[in-house]
């Protein structure tokens, strides 16, 4: 009992009518126990009674009987209605048990809504610091929200001036731009130029290659045909030497033929004849002596026939004379007389001439033979240089066909260059003019480079400007994403807070549930209460009409009984409407909460909202980063394009200097082999020089020879008989000549396989000097003029080479020079081209900068208006922070004043506790002395019914009496 009392300490006010019942049944079941003892006392007088007066009243017996029988069925009625009292009773302590039962679970309850009234003032102390951190996060947003007003306000001025830089800005790029354009078609027009330049300027140089080739070609062939004045001057001095050796030899023989009168005047005109043949055909006799020995047999007996016919001739003449003049007179006699004596006398000194001529036959035939025996010595030494000179001979021939060739070219290069160099000053006129164009463009153009330049370097402060706004919007960016990231924190601290206060709303809603359970089974075991309590009141008033007749002498008990049961009905009244109270003031908590949850609901849609915003701001800053990023990473991409670009022309450049340099290089090599071969003309030369005079000794020889061979033929013609000698000679001679050939022929056709071009050519040449040999004579004269013609030409030649190297030197020295503006004007290209690559990427760098800054601007508006809707959204959600903070601290005030109430709640509970516990403790008591009523009532009913039973059987003993 004493466990239940503990259990039972929480609202057993409830339950104090049932001690008053407990009370009233004790009290109400003990009269009939004294009714009992009053009748039992009044038996036993009624026995005694009967015993004394039954012998005097026997009639009235039967009424006491009838009388016992009624107390009798009215004690079985109230043993029965104490039974069913029992029962209730039992009922009502298996009741009492069921709500010790359920005041355990109570406790439990109460215990578990003290941890929950704990758990409830630590949130509430959190609840507290977090309202103070919130007030203080409300000033710190305060202090945000003005420092954000000053900022917007900073940023609209800013971006008021960026509006105005950026009108500015846009009317710069737009005059930039047409300046770009403008640039662009100058440069274009400039690149055509250049193109139309350095196709003139390859074309200039093809030229100037062509003429440095002509040129070097001219070199050569001057040098050539210097080398040949110089061996032509050598061989007129050789000649002019020869002339007068031959003029000294010939006024030799004019002294020693001075005494043969008419044959020596005819010899010394044949003589000169040939000496001018001689002389005529000595500069081709060079290309003849293949053919000479055959030439000179048929002149031989050409001048043999010649000499015969001529004798013939005049001495048919003579003949016909005499005859003519058989019939002519004395005079003519004696004429012929004195003819005859003359005849005779020229016999005479022809047989003296004959004699001296044979004499000097002998001496000749001796010095003939010397002669020969030497020239046939000469001849093979001759023959063997013949191979030499036929070969040197055929190489000169060619070189004198590429001389004529060469001047032929020369001739015609002279008319291309006179053309070229007419056109090259032409060009160079134009090229001064575009120069000077270029020049003046040029000016232009560094006018315009140093006024972009200032532009840029003002674009350049601009863009400084602008990157320190755009840190200083970065730095307040980072500010903003750091407070972002703060309203983040603190709104995942209020997510978890609203969390928790979530969960301790449904706590109190499950509490509330249990709290409405609970109530409905207190209505409920309330509503059975008045019920029972109901019943109670008939049962009492059934009672008390009942018992009025019998329980007079109790009346004051009851009375006393009643007023405390109508003072426990006050009470309990009295807590039924405190439980109302309860119920109404839980109700309105409930009521109160499920608005508190409302509005937390509220607050978490306008979080939620605010985070899903926030989130929103997190994406496009998210996809702003992401978009900076790639153009972070484009304009990275477009560097490493730029350097892979440099990279490449640097490549290009040096591959143009490797390739400068091996065009130097293979320059030097050239005039290296152009120096060698030089030399090797210089000693051809020299060879052909010494050749040119192993020739000149050779004619020379041939020329003595020849002289010595005419003398013969003088001889010769003097007398057949000398004649007929020399022929048989000159046949064994020639026979012997013609087994030299043949000698010679079968050495050399060892070597025809290998020279059968050559003789070839030698025979073409030896048929064309056949063909020309009739027009020898006049090839001489015509050779003397076009040698002077020549020797005048190679004066002109020679001015003209002076000439033409004082130009080439000019050329030279022009082509150097345009070579050097052609460097500049390809640097200075180059440098157009860089300047206009870079005002290109300028103008892009200007465009991306005027697009970014535009973007930029965009952005900035778009950012002034996020953070005009994020200030606007900042300030309701400091509003609604405002008025949840007021709620808050309503919410605050109410659960201090509804915890103060608890308190007093708490109080008056411990104190109604305690009052509870003594009642109980009274309760228990009265409880223990009801069980011992009962068990005593149980004794005394077990004691009337055996006294009933005795009285039965009295009666039937009586009743059988």
């Amino acid at each position: 009992m004493e466990k239940r009392v503990c259990v039972i300490q929480t609202d057993f006010h409830q339950y104090r009518p049932l001690t008053g019942i407990h009370r009233h049944l004790a009290q109400a079941k003990r009269p009939p126990k004294q009714e009992g003892a009053e009748k039992v006392g009044v038996v036993t007088l009624d026995q005694s009674k009967r015993r004394e007066v039954r012998q005097r009243e026997d009639g009235a017996e039967v009424d006491q009987v009838n009388s016992v029988q009624q107390f009798l069925e009215a004690e079985m009625r109230e043993r029965e209605e104490l039974k069913k009292a029992i029962e209730q009773s039992d009922r009502l302590l298996t009741r009492v048990r069921q709500l010790e039962e359920e005041n355990a679970g109570l406790s439990k309850e109460k215990d578990d809504t003290f941890v929950r009234m704990r758990a409830e003032q630590e949130a509430l102390q959190q609840a507290e610091q977090h309202c103070a951190q919130l007030v203080q996060a409300r000033r710190e947003l305060e202090a945000q929200l003005a420092q954000l007003e000053l900022r917007v306000e900073q940023e609209e001025d800013v971006n008021a001036q960026l509006t105005s830089q950026r009108h500015t800005l846009q009317a710069e790029c737009c005059s930039l731009r047409q300046d770009l354009e403008e640039l662009d078609s100058a440069l274009s027009a400039l690149e055509k130029d250049k193109q139309k330049a350095t196709e003139d300027l390859q074309f200039e140089e093809e030229k100037v290659n062509l003429l440095t080739k002509e040129k070097v070609k001219l070199q050569v062939h001057v040098e050539e045909l210097e080398y040949q004045l110089e061996q032509e001057r050598k061989q007129r001095t050789e000649l002019e030497k020869s002339r007068r050796k031959l003029e000294g030899d010939s006024k030799n023989t004019m002294e020693n033929l001075s005494e043969l009168g008419k044959m020596r005047t005819n010899l010394e005109e044949l003589i000169k004849k040939k000496d001018v043949e001689i002389s005529d055909t000595s500069n081709r006799l060079e290309a003849e002596e293949a053919l000479s020995a055959g030439l000179q047999k048929k002149n031989k007996e050409l001048q043999v026939e010649k000499q015969r016919s001529d004798l013939t001739r005049e001495l048919d003449d003579l003949t016909d004379r005499l005859e003519e003049a058989g019939g002519v007179t004395a005079s003519q006699m004696e004429m012929n007389k004195k003819r005859e004596v003359e005849l005779q006398r020229l016999r005479r000194e022809l047989e003296e001439s004959s004699a001296q001529a044979e004499t000097m036959a002998a001496a000749l035939r001796k010095r003939h033979g010397d002669a020969l025996t030497e020239l046939s010595e000469q001849c093979e030494s001759l023959q063997r240089t013949r191979a030499k000179l036929e070969k040197e001979k055929q190489n000169l021939l060619l070189e004198v066909d590429d001389l004529a060739a060469s001047l032929d070219t020369m001739q015609k290069a002279k008319a291309s260059t006179d053309m070229q160099l007419k056109k090259l000053e032409d060009l160079l006129s134009d090229t001064n003019l575009r120069n000077e164009d270029l020049q003046k463009a040029l000016t232009e153009i560094t006018v315009s480079k140093n006024r972009l330049t200032a532009e840029n370097n003002e674009l350049n402060r601009q863009m400084e400007e602008t990157e320190t706004k755009l840190s200083q919007t970065s730095r307040f960016k980072s500010l903003l994403t750091a407070q972002h990231e703060d309203l983040k924190k603190q709104f995942d601290e209020e997510v978890k807070s609203k969390a928790a206060l979530s969960s301790s709303l449904a706590a109190v809603r499950q509490e509330c549930e249990s709290l409405k359970d609970q109530l409905e089974e207190e209505q409920e075991s309330k509503l059975e209460l008045q019920r029972i309590v109901s019943k109670l009141n008939g049962d009492v008033t059934h009672w008390r009409s009942r018992h009025e007749a019998d329980s007079l002498q109790h009346s004051d008990d009851l009375e006393e009984a009643k007023k405390k049961l109508q003072v426990r009905l006050q009470e309990a009244e009295e807590a039924v409407e405190a439980t109302q109270a309860k119920c109404s003031g839980l109700e309105k908590t409930k009521q109160r909460l499920q608005v508190e949850v409302e509005e937390l609901c509220l607050d978490l849609e306008k979080a939620n909202n605010a985070a899903a915003v926030l989130d929103k701001k997190q994406r496009m800053l998210d996809k702003q980063l992401g978009d900076w990023k790639q153009k972070c990473e484009e304009l990275l991409t477009e560097v490493e394009s730029c350097q892979k670009e440099s990279r490449q022309h640097a490549g290009e450049l040096f591959k143009l200097k490797t390739a400068y340099e091996e065009s130097v290089e293979q320059s030097e090599a050239l005039r290296r082999e152009n120096k060698a071969f030089q030399e090797e003309i210089v000693d051809l030369t020299d060879q052909l020089s010494d050749g040119g005079k192993s020739v000149h000794e050779l004619q020379k020889m041939k020329k003595k020879i020849e002289m010595e061979k005419e003398e013969l033929q003088a001889s010769l013609e003097e007398s057949e008989a000398a004649l007929e000698v020399e022929e048989t000679k000159v046949l064994r001679l020639q026979l012997e000549i013609s087994q030299a050939k043949a000698d010679t022929e079968r050495r050399l056709q060892e070597k025809e396989e290998e020279i059968e071009a050559a003789r070839k050519i030698h025979q073409r040449a030896l048929e064309s000097l056949q063909a020309s040999l009739d027009v020898e004579v006049k090839g001489r004269t015509e050779g003397v003029r076009l040698k002077k013609k020549m020797e005048s030409d190679i004066s002109e030649l020679e001015l003209q080479v002076d000439l033409l190297n004082k130009n080439n030197a000019e050329l030279m020295k022009s082509v150097k020079k345009m070579q050097q503006q052609t460097k500049d004007l390809q640097v200075q290209l180059e440098d157009e081209a860089r300047l206009q690559e870079e005002l290109r990427d300028e103008q892009a760098l200007l465009e991306r900068r005027c697009t970014l800054l535009v973007t930029e601007g965009e952005e900035s508006r778009t950012t002034l208006e996020a953070s005009e809707r994020a200030r606007k959204i900042l300030e309701t959600e400091v509003q609604e922070a405002r008025e949840k903070y007021n709620d808050i601290n309503n919410q605050l005030q109410s659960a201090c004043s509804g915890k103060r109430k608890l308190e007093v709640d708490l109080q008056q509970v411990t104190q109604e506790h305690e009052e509870l516990q003594h009642e109980l403790r009274g309760a228990n008591d009265k409880i223990k002395k009801a069980l011992c009523e009962t068990t005593r009532v149980a004794e005394e009913l077990r004691v009337e019914q055996e006294h009933s039973m005795h009285m039965e059987r009295v009666k039937k003993g009586l009743e059988a009496s």
